[in-house]
């Protein structure tokens, strides 16, 4: 059922905002610190069978200098450079096999999907451990409170560090054009395309899916659904932490990177989505900065939005970019 605003107040939901005063200089520092380390990108060659792509097991250097893994598909027989697409993955969720990942190869894109470090054990399998999942703090079982009191040490800022540098080494192989790379995601993945978005000026697109880490504090107001019920459990044991734990949320609230971010950009919602409230989404989408940008809204759909009908709106408008 709809558990959310009206749609036609989503099209013009713009809430508060909290953004911290240092918020620019807490990012050009971090991601300043992790650019001192060498990205050290390898593609191994990788044996899939398959005869019309070819796939690399990709390691680089993300937060802290510490390997993530990834899988680099190319499509065969096509004219090189390519565009490329940088996936970030769900909430939960690894690399798994390349037999996952053959849309975008498949329309003749390379293809770059990353690892999400301490994730990858809920729904498919990843290979990228968090050497510092400890934070320093007591934690509610999963990823949201982990490190939350200090923006310093809360885990999202090692996971888009590992993001950006992702973007960095998809740009430093041979055949990919480093102008005509993208990002995209869905769910805690297209909270990372959004937040990319906002952090690497150049980007070809951005395709934001029912993106995660938007609005937190109204998500945990309106949703019971997890992953932000961790950090509802989290505060409700911590009463006197709350005001830290939301601090500590606006370094990483996708709507603070929206306002920075200038790609092109196809967002998508569902309308009765209670894991990522629509409201959420609707407002990373008003208030993103960039002068091309659409939504796709699925009425009659909870978190899972438009699946292979969203697909084929992502193969759509990047078709009218000439991405």
């Amino acid at each position: 059922m709809y558990h959310d605003l009206p749609l036609e107040e989503l099209q013009t939901f713009l809430p508060p905002r909290t953004e911290p005063a240092d918020f620019d200089d807490f990012w050009s520092r971090t991601l300043a610190d992790a650019q001192s380390f060498p990205l050290d990108a390898r593609f191994e060659p990788f044996e899939t069978g398959l005869k019309l792509m070819d796939a690399f097991d990709v390691t680089f250097n993300g937060y802290g200098g510490q390997p993530i893994k990834g899988w680099l598909l190319l499509p065969r027989g096509l004219e090189r450079p390519l565009s490329c697409v940088v996936e970030y993955i769900g909430y939960g969720g690894g690399r798994g096999n390349p037999f996952d990942w053959l849309q975008w190869s498949s329309a003749g894109y390379a293809h770059l999907v990353m690892d999400t470090r301490g994730q990858g054990s809920v729904w498919r399998p990843g290979d990228t451990p968090d050497p510092e999942m400890e934070g320093g703090n007591p934690q509610i079982p999963g990823f949201m409170t982990r490190g939350i009191l200090r923006p310093e040490t809360y885990y999202y800022r090692r996971l888009i560090t590992d993001a950006v540098r992702a973007v960095e080494a998809a740009r430093a192989h041979e055949a990919i054009d480093p102008k005509r790379v993208l990002v995209s995601g869905t769910s805690q993945g297209g909270g990372l395309s959004l937040i990319v978005a906002g952090l690497v000026p150049d980007l070809a697109a951005t395709l934001p899916d029912v993106p995660f880490l938007c609005c937190y504090r109204r998500a945990t107001e309106i949703t019971d659904a997890f992953p932000y019920q961790e950090i509802v459990n989290y505060c409700k044991v911590h009463r006197d932490k709350i005001d830290t734990v939301f601090e500590t949320l606006s370094y990483f609230d996708g709507l603070n990177f929206a306002l920075r971010a200038k790609a092109p950009a196809l967002f998508s919602v569902g309308l009765m989505d209670e894991i990522c409230p629509p409201s959420t989404g609707f407002a990373a989408y008003n208030y993103y900065a960039g002068e091309r940008k659409e939504i796709r809204v699925w009425p009659y759909n909870q978190h899972e939005g438009g699946e292979t009908f969203q697909r084929i709106e992502k193969l759509r408008f990047l078709e009218t970019l000439g991405a």
